[in-house]
């Protein structure tokens, strides 16, 4: 009997999207499937809420910093490589949680889970060197509004599992999603021609290490330890005296971790500004809305909802992210990235404007969360296409890690000031303290005029790449970048 004849490439070619989409949304699962189980996790592993909440920052943690040193391991040995590792990093989390109870463990399993924050920068570094121009747009669009669906889709997943089965069984489900999207990178996605070669930056990566785990640690233990306690001062003076040497030596080194004078540009980096605001807005919808629904009834806003319900009410801006991609990619091939990125922006300020009119129906909540997922997707999608045409071709994974770098900066400084202002806006519900609806409004107004600041930063970044301001020749794999 003969053997089957070998599946052609151009099959594999067209799956290619498809693949690095569902590795952008498995990350975002990855880092939403532990909020359902925060609750229970003190009886479940004998830690303590304190000691159990590290779960989460070793994620945030160990996600910042490797999100841009493997964007330039990526640059350097190859984006499919590196890819392929971010994902086999969060399985092995996965594995690890699924089969420990210590919450030593858990945490550092997490924190190697954290790897795949990486995933979405180096897949759109893979979508430029290989996919065509007239393609390009919708796919990067749509890669980057898998974190959001990913989110949406995280949250009652997790819930369900947890609720209905061993928590354990969460984390096998993950491990598994996680191997298949190791195998399917492997089947599907071809390894990137572009490369960036060079020694790799040991100091400057430990430096970036240093000085951003001092910094987001003091940022989300600060409520918990206090912000005027001797750990969190000590924490953010390291922060700034380590990064600050740490510029210096980028500005230094022949081949340095982030290319220091590509970020000084205005185009670059008011970018990375809009990226740390948008990523304040964004977040702090997710973390309102899920706290405000599953307040008690008692409180005269909340709704009482279970973390199942919850998720259920986050999933249609998941859904709504899928489906305005391609507008996105349509409104910056015609007007501009940073248009799109400007109007992102406001569509999200106006989003927090329906949720400080009427937070108490949940259609209307419902209403104003899917505003703000649409201007999400708008920005979002934005970000990466501004920054591909603003850099060299054997840039773009690092150059895309730093952005992502800064969301997840803007997202812990949201859950820090979200979780700053409920705290000082509490009343007692049956012997307990719980936030009050002004403490809600207050921080959706933050969110809002952060929202618009970043608006106003989106306008002011010089040119407009997607409608001219990038001469390409033929082929997907050969630009040249005017100024690059």
């Amino acid at each position: 009997m003969d053997a089957p004849a070998p599946i052609p490439r151009p099959f594999r070619d067209r799956l290619t999207v498809p693949v690095l989409a569902y590795g952008g949304i498995l990350m975002a699962v990855m880092q939403t499937v532990v909020v359902p189980l925060l609750p229970d996790l003190p009886r479940l592993t004998g830690a303590s809420p304190g000691t159990v909440s590290w779960m989460v920052t070793a994620t945030l943690l160990a996600g910042a910093v490797l999100t841009p040193v493997l964007g330039r391991a990526g640059d350097m040995y190859g984006k499919r490589r590196v890819l392929m590792a971010a994902l086999a990093l969060m399985t092995v989390g996965s594995v690890l949680c699924a089969l420990s109870s210590d919450i030593r463990v858990l945490i550092a399993a997490r924190a190697l889970s954290g790897a795949a924050s990486a995933v979405v920068p180096l897949a759109i570094s893979i979508l430029r060197d290989e996919l065509p121009p007239e393609r390009r747009g919708h796919a990067v669009a749509l890669m980057s509004s898998t974190v959001g669906i990913g989110a949406a889709l995280g949250l009652p997943l997790a819930a369900v599992i947890v609720q209905y089965a061993n928590w354990h069984a969460m984390f096998w489900v993950t491990a598994v999603l996680g191997a298949v999207g190791v195998g399917s990178v492997w089947w599907a996605v071809r390894e990137s021609p572009v490369r960036e070669p060079g020694r790799f930056d040991v100091p400057g990566t430990l430096g970036l290490a240093t000085g951003l785990v001092c910094l987001l640690l003091g940022v989300s233990q600060g409520g918990q330890w206090g912000w005027g306690s001797g750990r969190i001062v000590g924490l953010f003076a390291a922060s700034v005296a380590v990064l600050a040497f740490w510029w210096w030596q980028q500005l230094r080194a022949e081949r340095p971790l982030v290319d220091l004078r590509l970020v000084s540009r205005p185009r670059v980096g008011l970018s990375h500004v809009a990226a740390l605001l948008t990523g304040f807005a964004f977040y702090a919808n997710s973390l309102v809305t899920a706290q405000l629904v599953q307040a008690p009834e008692a409180t005269g806003y909340g709704l009482g909802l279970s973390i199942v319900q919850t998720g259920l009410v986050l999933l249609p801006g998941g859904f709504i992210m899928l489906l305005f991609s391609p507008l996105s990619a349509r409104i910056s091939a015609a007007r501009g990235p940073r248009v799109t990125l400007a109007l992102g922006a406001a569509v999200i300020a106006a989003g927090y404007a329906v949720r400080i009119a009427d937070s108490r129906d949940l259609w209307m909540i419902m209403v104003g969360a899917a505003v703000v997922g649409t201007g999400t997707t708008l920005a979002y999608s934005a970000l990466p296409t501004l920054i591909l045409h603003a850099v060299p071709a054997g840039q773009t994974a690092s150059a895309n890690g730093v952005n992502v770098l800064m969301r997840t900066i803007g997202q812990a400084v949201s859950s820090a000031a979200v979780a700053a202002v409920l705290v000082r806006h509490t009343s007692p519900v049956g012997g307990l303290p719980v936030p009050t609806l002004d403490g809600y409004l207050l921080a959706f107004g933050i969110a809002g005029a952060i929202a618009l600041a970043g608006s106003a930063v989106a306008l002011c970044i010089p040119g407009d790449p997607g409608t001219g301001g990038t001469r390409r020749a033929r082929g997907p794999r050969k630009e040249v970048m005017e100024g690059a």
